[in-house]
C-alpha cells in the first residue's frame, strides 16, 4: 500500500500532461502510484498516459469509453486508489518539488489527519509566479490538527480539491464523489473539510496552479455555467443529513453569495442571454437556503458593499443590483482619474521646482547616495557614505530610499524620499552624486557636480554595449540612453584590472576609472572572529555546523524563477553537520526561495546586507553570481553549481569560461554538488589552489582601505598620500567559525577527485 495515491484526470491538456506527471514521478518521496485517468481526450494525452504506464509500475493508466467531464474522471481514479491518502492534481498543473515529502512529513506530525489542506501559486503563461494571498491561513501555530470550528477561516480560501491531502479512509467513510457538470469541486469541499474530524495545515507551495492564456473552461462563455446551482443543492443537502453541521449553513450561505456575485460580475463566463435566469436562480437559492437568525461577519468579515450585494441578489433586485454595480464603476473610475490628474500635477510642480532649485548655488558640503533602485542602506554607497562621515565630519549625507528603508539608515544620514521635493532640491543642489546603479533619468548634472559610479559587482556576464546582440537579455535597447548617462559620470569605481577592461568598452566614456577595489568588501578585513560568532548567532545558525550560503542568480533566457536546489534532500543528504543559507536574487522580490521548513535551511533572501551573509558563512555556494568575486576576498571555499552553463552563456553571454577557470569545484548536478561537500573536496587542497589563481586576477585592489581611497580622492581631493595596498599574502581576512571549521572532514587524495569536478 503506498502512501499516496495521485489522481491526474487529462483531458485537452496534451502540452502540459508530460510535464504534469514528471512532477509526480520525480518527487523526492518515491512510495506513490499515480493514477492518470485519460477522459477519452480526442488529443494525444491517451498516449501519452500508456507511455507512462509502461516505463514506470508506479503508474496505472484508466481509459474512459467517453467524455464524461472531471468529476466523473477523478471517481474513475478513486476507485482504483490504495494509498494512504489521495491527492488529486489537474492534468495541465504541477507537484513543487519537494511537495510530497513535506506533505508526508506533516502528516506525521499533525498524527495522520482526515485532511492536510496545503498552498498553491499561480503560475502564468508569462512566467509569472504569484503565491495564494490567502496563505497567511496556513499559519503552523497552535494545534497539530484541529477541528474545522477552530479554524473556520479556512472556509474563506479557494474551495477546491487539489490543494489537499484526505485520508482514504475518511473517503471511503463519508462516501465522497465527485458528482458531474461544472463547479464539481464545490459538493467535494465543503462536505469533506466540515464532516472532517481532524484537519491540519501546511504552510508551503504544493501545487503549482497553471494559469493559461486560453484559460480554461471555468473561464469560457457558456451557458454550463448554470450548473453552479445543481452544486450548491448538493452542499445544503448534505447539510441537510448532517442536523450536527447545522451551525455551518450562515457561513456556507455567505461563501454561496459571494461565489454567485462574482460569477455574475464575469462577464465572460455567462452569456448575455443567460444572465437574468442566473440572477433569477441565485435569489431563489439565496432565499430557500437562506439560515433564520443574526447576519455577522463572523470568522470571515464582509465589507458593506458586499453585505449590499448579497442582499440585493437574495432579493432578486436584478436592475438595481446592475445600477449600483454601474455607479460604483463609474465612482472607481473617477477616483482613478482624479488621483491621476492629482499625479500629473504634482510631477508637472516638482519639475517646476527642480528647474528653480539649479539656479541656486552648489551645497559643497552635502553628498547625496543611492543603491539598487533607492532601495536601502547597502553596497558600495553604503561603505563610503560610512567612511565619508568618518573622515570628514562636516559633510552632510543624504539617502534616497523608500519609506520602508529608511529606518534602516544611520541617525546622521538624512533620507529622501524618492519623487519628493527634497529629493529634487537634493538632486539639484547637492555637489557629490554616489549610486551603484543609475539616477533618476530626469537628472541634469550640473557644472560643479561629481557623479561617482561604484557598479554592485564584478562583471562575468555581459552587459552595456555587448548586449547589442543579446536580444533576450537586455532590459533597455535603449543604448544611448545608457551612454547618456555614462557620459555624467565623473568616477567609475573598479574593483580589479578585469572589471576595467569591460566597463572601458562596454560603456564607454570620459569618465575616470578608480582601480581602488570595493568598498562594501572592506569589512571582511576589519571583522574579527567575534564578530563572525555574533553574526551567526542572530542569523540563527546551530552552534557547530558548517554554514554553506547558497546565492544563485537570476536567469535572463526564463522569467520565472530558476528551478533551486531541493533543499530537504541537501541537507538529508549532507546530515546535520550543514546548514544552508538560502538568498534569492533581488530581482525576483519578495518571493521566498524557499518553503521548507527544514530546522537547518535559513531563508536570509531579506536580510539587508549581503556582507553580513558572507561573514557568516564557512563557503559559498553559487551559480554565475557576482558575489562569488566579493566571497573570494575572505579566501573561503567557493563551490560553483553550473548546471545550466550552455543556456545561461547562450542567452546572457560571460566575458570567460567559469568552467575554466573557477574560484574552487565545479558540481553540474545536485548529485555533484551533494558529493563535493560530503567527500569534503569542496575545502581540499585543489579548491585551495584554485581559489589562490581566482583571487590573484580577480581581488587585486580589495584589501579593507577601498572606501578610504574613494574618500580621500573625490572628495577630500587627495591624490597623492592614498593608502597603499596590501599585498594577497599580507592579508588578514575575518576568519571562519572555528566550531564550524572543526567540524569539516578532511579531503580525499587530489588523485582521487572525479574529472567532472575540475577544469
Amino acid at each position: 500500500m503506498p502512501r499516496f495515491s495521485v489522481i491526474v484526470p487529462a483531458y485537452k491538456v496534451q502540452a502540459y500532461l508530460q510535464e504534469s506527471l514528471d512532477s509526480v514521478l520525480s518527487q523526492s518521496y518515491p512510495d506513490l502510484e499515480l493514477i492518470a485517468v485519460d477522459d477519452a481526450s480526442p488529443d494525444a494525452c491517451g498516449s501519452i498516459v500508456d507511455e507512462y504506464a509502461a516505463r514506470d509500475p508506479r503508474v496505472t493508466a484508466v481509459h474512459l469509453a467517453h467524455n464524461l467531464g472531471l468529476g466523473p474522471a477523478r471517481n474513475a481514479g478513486l476507485a482504483r486508489a490504495t494509498g494512504d491518502y489521495i491527492v488529486f492534481l489537474d492534468g495541465d498543473d504541477t507537484l513543487a518539488p519537494g511537495a510530497l515529502q513535506a506533505i508526508a512529513d506533516r502528516l506525521k506530525a499533525t498524527g495522520s489527519p482526515d485532511v492536510l489542506v496545503y498552498d498553491y501559486a499561480r503560475t502564468f503563461w508569462t512566467g509569472e509566479l504569484l503565491r495564494n494571498r490567502l496563505s497567511h491561513r496556513l499559519c503552523e501555530e497552535g494545534p497539530a490538527s484541529f477541528r474545522l470550528a477552530d479554524r473556520p477561516a479556512l472556509l474563506g480560501m479557494l474551495m477546491v480539491v487539489w490543494n489537499k491531502a484526505y485520508r482514504r479512509e475518511f473517503v471511503e467513510r463519508e462516501e465522497l464523489v465527485f458528482p458531474t457538470g461544472l463547479y464539481e469541486d464545490t459538493p467535494w469541499t465543503y462536505p469533506a473539510l466540515l464532516a472532517a474530524e481532524s484537519v491540519a495545515v501546511l504552510d508551503r507551495v504544493c501545487v503549482h496552479y497553471r494559469q493559461r492564456r486560453t484559460g480554461s473552461i471555468l473561464t469560457t462563455t457558456t451557458p454550463r455555467h448554470l450548473d453552479i446551482f445543481d452544486q450548491y443543492d448538493r452542499v445544503f443537502a448534505f447539510l441537510a443529513g448532517r442536523p450536527e453541521l447545522e451551525r455551518w449553513r450562515p457561513l456556507v450561505h455567505r461563501r454561496m453569495a459571494e461565489h454567485y456575485c462574482a460569477l455574475f460580475a464575469d462577464r465572460v463566463r455567462l452569456p448575455r442571454a443567460s444572465r437574468p435566469e442566473f440572477f433569477r436562480r441565485a435569489a431563489d437559492q439565496l432565499r430557500r437556503y437562506r439560515a433564520p437568525g443574526p447576519r455577522s461577519g463572523g470568522p470571515l468579515p464582509v465589507s458593506r458593499v458586499d453585505r449590499l450585494r448579497h442582499t440585493l441578489m437574495r432579493l432578486g433586485l436584478r436592475r438595481l443590483y446592475r445600477s449600483l454595480s454601474v455607479l460604483r464603476a463609474a465612482g472607481l473610475a473617477a477616483a482613478r482619474g482624479a488621483a491621476a490628474a492629482r499625479q500629473g500635477l504634482r510631477e508637472t510642480v516638482c519639475r517646476l521646482h527642480y528647474r528653480l532649485q539649479r539656479l541656486r548655488p552648489l551645497r559643497s558640503d552635502l553628498a547625496v547616495f543611492s543603491a539598487y533602485w533607492h532601495g536601502g542602506y547597502a553596497c558600495n554607497p553604503a561603505a563610503i557614505e560610512a567612511k565619508l562621515r568618518e573622515l570628514a565630519p562636516g559633510m552632510r549625507t543624504a539617502w534616497i530610499c523608500g519609506p520602508g528603508h529608511a529606518s534602516g539608515l544611520p541617525r546622521a544620514t538624512a533620507a529622501l524620499r524618492p519623487g519628493s521635493f527634497a529629493y529634487w532640491t537634493a538632486l539639484a543642489r547637492a555637489r557629490y552624486l554616489v549610486t551603484n546603479v543609475n539616477f533618476d533619468r530626469a537628472l541634469v548634472k550640473r557644472r560643479g557636480q561629481i557623479l561617482v559610479q561604484t557598479q554592485h559587482g564584478t562583471p562575468l556576464k555581459r552587459v552595456g554595449l555587448d548586449l547589442q546582440d543579446r536580444p533576450a537579455a537586455t532590459p533597455t535597447t535603449d543604448f544611448a540612453g545608457l551612454l547618456r548617462g555614462a557620459d555624467q559620470w565623473d568616477y567609475l569605481l573598479s574593483s580589479n584590472r578585469h572589471s576595467t577592461l569591460v566597463w572601458e568598452k562596454a560603456v564607454p566614456s570620459s569618465y575616470t576609472t578608480l582601480e581602488y577595489g570595493y568598498p562594501r568588501n572592506d569589512v571582511f578585513h576589519r571583522a574579527s572572529a567575534s564578530d563572525v560568532a555574533e553574526l551567526r548567532d542572530r542569523l540563527g545558525i546551530p552552534a557547530g555546523t558548517t554554514a554553506v550560503l547558497y546565492a544563485p542568480t537570476h536567469r535572463d533566457y526564463r522569467r520565472s524563477r530558476p528551478d533551486y536546489l531541493d533543499f530537504d534532500r541537501v541537507l538529508r543528504d549532507l546530515g546535520p553537520r550543514f546548514t544552508i543559507l538560502a538568498r534569492a536574487h533581488h530581482t525576483y522580490g519578495d518571493v521566498p526561495l524557499s518553503r521548507d521548513a527544514h530546522p537547518r535551511l535559513i531563508d536570509v533572501s531579506g536580510h539587508p546586507s549581503v556582507e553580513e551573509l558572507c561573514l557568516a558563512a564557512d563557503a559559498l555556494v553559487t551559480d554565475y553570481s557576482s558575489l562569488m568575486f566579493d566571497y573570494a576576498s575572505l579566501d573561503r571555499p567557493i563551490v560553483i553549481h553550473a548546471d545550466d552553463w550552455e543556456a545561461y552563456e547562450a542567452a546572457r553571454g560571460t566575458y570567460f569560461d567559469l568552467r575554466a577557470f573557477p574560484p574552487g569545484a565545479i558540481a553540474r548536478t545536485e548529485d555533484e554538488l551533494i558529493d563535493i561537500f560530503a567527500t569534503g573536496h569542496w575545502q581540499g587542497s585543489r579548491s585551495a589552489e584554485l581559489r589562490a589563481a581566482f583571487r590573484a586576477r580577480f581581488c587585486t585592489y580589495d584589501d579593507g582601505h577601498a572606501a578610504e581611497r574613494v574618500v580621500r580622492r573625490v572628495f577630500l581631493d587627495q591624490s597623492d598620500g592614498l593608502p597603499a595596498f596590501v599585498p594577497l599574502e599580507a592579508r588578514h581576512p575575518a576568519p571562519a567559525a572555528s566550531a564550524a571549521a572543526g567540524a569539516a572532514v578532511s579531503s580525499p587524495p587530489l588523485a582521487g577527485l572525479s574529472p567532472s569536478r575540475w577544469p
